[in-house]
């Protein structure tokens, strides 16, 4: 069987191994700061999702690990090698989708294909074999002859997007992929990057969807061109809120069990909101709600709802940018 050619050689291990790192790297346009001390780290076979709000430097720091920009400071290595002294062939493992991808309206979907894998060396039997099954991916086979031109736009960029697939690459760095699509569309395409993923390739993706977060194995909030957090989603959760959050609804609450359960040695704050509610951050929502209910119960007490709260993510990201902005101010103060 022909090994792909994004494939890892036969008998290398790739468990665990780091595909980027980024080490302190700073990047300055004519005296305007667009990265300011960058340190990141992707492991071979997991979503990364960086994700800010425009201008926070997300691009910036996708061109820096693609070698289009040298950083003004600090080290990058992708898969071990310095981006500005990339060989073909390290560029051949790489797929990129950037924000603005042109096709050519006068070619076909497939002719489209088949150019860009002709970009890439791919000899007409491989292109034989991975076009049909990229058409098949991204649901575009009934519009394999139809002009670029024609297809709608959801279509147009599925097929920007096996255009950055076609060689099969070991690391797929996606610009703003799903901006300006509809939210079926959205969930179509993570399922994409899900399974690419789970055939062992290494996904960095940009969006200012902030909730695209839940999607990802790992996040990196940029802000400012700082990363505010890296981690899990849940990860991110625990380091906005203190914790996981349990909220309670308790219709005769007050004072001494407000008193008493914020007390419990497992309660890493909280706060009363409203005359019936009160939300804490715990250490485990799943541990916590039990003992929790068994201590209003055992107080006289009656609980008419206990439950985990996940605030979406979007709240979360702001969240983390604040407390971010009031440490900023403490060490200028």
């Amino acid at each position: 069987m022909q090994q792909s050619r994004g494939a890892d050689p036969p008998g290398s291990s790739a468990a665990g191994a780091v595909a980027v790192e980024m080490h302190d790297v700073r990047k300055v346009f004519d005296h305007v700061v667009a990265l300011d001390g960058i340190d990141l780290e992707i492991a071979r076979g997991e979503i990364v999702g960086i994700i800010g709000p425009s201008g926070s430097g997300k691009t910036t720091t996708i061109r820096i690990i693609l070698g289009y920009y040298a950083p003004t400071e600090g080290t990058v290595r992708v898969e071990g090698h310095d981006p500005n002294r990339f060989t073909r062939r390290d560029r051949e493992a790489i797929g990129y989708l950037p924000q603005h991808f042109v096709l050519y309206p006068d070619l076909t979907v497939a002719q489209n294909l088949s150019f860009i894998a002709g970009a890439y060396g791919m000899g007409w039997i491989a292109r034989r074999r991975a076009i049909p099954r990229l058409l098949a991916m991204m649901h575009l086979g009934d519009a394999r002859d139809r002009l670029a031109e024609n297809i709608s736009g959801g279509m147009q960029r599925r097929l920007e997007l096996a255009s950055a697939l076609v060689h099969d690459p070991r690391l797929i760095v996606l610009d703003e992929p799903t901006a300006g699509i509809d939210p079926v569309l959205r969930t179509e395409l993570w399922g994409i990057f899900r399974d690419l993923r789970d055939r062992g390739r290494t996904l960095i993706v940009t969006t200012q969807y902030v909730t695209e977060a839940e999607y990802c194995d790992r996040v990196a909030l940029i802000d400012a061109g700082r990363v505010v957090a890296l981690g899990t989603p849940d990860e991110l959760r625990k380091l906005a809120y203190g914790g996981e959050r349990v909220h309670l609804t308790i219709p005769d609450l007050d004072r001494a069990l407000t008193t008493a359960l914020l007390e419990l040695p497992f309660v890493r704050s909280g706060e009363r909101v409203g005359a019936e509610d009160l939300d804490l951050a715990v250490e485990s929502a799943r541990e916590a709600i039990p003992l929790l209910t068994e201590r209003v119960q055992t107080s006289g007490h009656t609980v008419t709802t206990v439950e985990e709260a996940r605030e979406p993510f979007d709240a979360v990201f702001v969240r983390l940018v604040e407390r971010q902005g009031a440490r900023s101010a403490d060490l200028v103060g």
